[in-house]
């Protein structure tokens, strides 16, 4: 990408799939019988891209051996342009190394250079990664909504996003940095997680349009939470005991959500299960904090630096900004710029879920006094079950907050 593009408005895009030869030139034919040589001077494997009616992609056999179930791979898998090194916005904390061999020499020639603008769209432009592709059956968790002689039916979320420009005082403003973090931390969790049964199912990309998810039958918690006649004490901990579960899988990838609150939990029916989502706050645990308020980070970085840079034995560490979520519910480490752990700012988010599902009402919190960790001194009247935990997940991160762990779920007495 070159530097001159950076300036150029949101919504404009330019890249090309072809090399277009001169009109005086002819495009060279390779012979029927034997297929041209790959060149010897190439240091990365460029990949052929076939479009199908079954599959996005289609992977060489070795890379399909190898391409993990969870893994969030790097698009080394598309085709790309060897001057760059492409990670779509995941850490990679394995690298591998390709080595030539006679099944090289022997495939046909690359498809066209992939370069990616600067935009949203483009990480769902063609050709998708593959690391953003379906995963292995993603519809086993998942009911149909009806069957037909040769098919099933399935209801569906089409996340797109949404970019908005507005001009104020001459100046054009727009969303696109900040939309496109939230989408590559969104697909940073769904393709690195394995299914889990409270977070809501990843069905994969499409082209030119965005990502694809469960569609969720419920309500929010919060309107769970507010609904008379109030929740039982069996629905209660069995609500706090899958909200744990599902927090917790996501915290062994060492992920966090950002911003957990009530409206970014649902719960199904009938079945009254938890889901999570929401999950564009997501964070590293490996990354490199940077404060909310400084200039915005590139959020392509990751995407264009040069293959040709020093060879490194660890992983590029990964600058991340840390922003507030939803009100009372994001921590006053962050509200503060000062969080160093984010699966412990987690932790402070559910500690507040859990009062609000406790007294089963909302709760709020000054946001003055929320930035000193000072809560109202009635903050926990009303509360019969959860006081003791939740008082443990509220404390200042510095001074012993408890962190979320899958043995402190409660057992349910029926």
């Amino acid at each position: 990408m070159q530097q001159s593009q950076l300036g150029r408005p949101a919504f404009n895009r330019a890249f090309t799939n072809a090399v277009v030869p001169s009109p005086t030139e002819q495009p060279p034919r390779p012979s029927p019988v034997t297929p041209a040589p790959r060149p010897q001077t190439a240091t990365m494997h460029v990949k052929r891209i076939t479009l199908t009616s079954k599959k996005n992609l289609e992977m060489d056999e070795e890379e399909e051996t190898n391409n993990s179930i969870n893994s969030f791979s790097s698009s080394e898998e598309t085709a790309v342009d060897p001057a760059y090194h492409y990670n779509h916005g995941a850490d990679d904390q394995h690298h591998h190394h390709h080595h030539t061999d006679h099944k090289r020499h022997e495939s046909p020639p690359p498809s066209p250079i992939y370069n990616p603008p600067r935009h949203p769209t483009s990480i769902f432009s063609f050709p998708t990664p593959t690391a953003y592709s379906a995963p292995p059956n993603p519809t086993a968790s998942i009911s149909p909504c009806a069957r037909g002689s040769a098919s099933e039916l399935f209801k569906c979320v089409v996340k797109k996003p949404d970019v908005i420009q507005l001009e104020i005082n001459d100046e054009m403003h727009s969303n696109a940095s900040d939309v496109t973090v939230q989408f590559l931390a969104e697909l940073r969790v769904y393709t690195t997680l394995s299914r889990h049964r409270n977070i809501c199912a990843f069905l994969g990309s499409l082209e030119n349009v965005g990502m694809v998810l469960e569609y969720l039958e419920g309500r929010t918690l919060y309107d769970v939470v507010v609904a008379r006649p109030e929740l039982t004490k069996k629905q209660k901990i069995d609500y706090h005991n899958q909200l744990l579960d599902g927090l917790t899988h996501l915290h062994s990838y060492r992920l966090s959500h950002g911003d957990l609150s009530l409206l970014n939990v649902h719960v199904t029916i009938p079945t009254n299960t938890i889901k999570l989502l929401d999950f564009g706050r997501s964070v590293s645990a490996d990354s490199i904090y940077a404060h909310p308020e400084d200039e915005p980070l590139d959020p392509f970085d990751s995407l264009h630096r040069k293959s040709n840079a020093p060879p490194q034995k660890l992983p590029i560490p990964k600058f991340e900004q840390i922003h507030p979520g939803t009100r009372p519910f994001s921590a006053p480490e962050i509200l503060r710029g000062e969080c160093q752990d984010p699966r412990l700012a987690d932790a402070y988010s559910f500690g507040m879920i859990l009062v609000c599902l406790d007294r089963c009402e909302s709760v709020d919190v000054k946001p003055w006094d929320q930035r000193k960790d000072l809560l109202p001194k009635d903050f926990f009247n009303g509360c019969q079950i959860f006081e003791e935990r939740a008082r443990g997940y509220l404390k200042k991160f510095h001074d012993g907050r408890t962190p979320l762990r899958k043995e402190d779920m409660i057992g349910i007495v029926s």
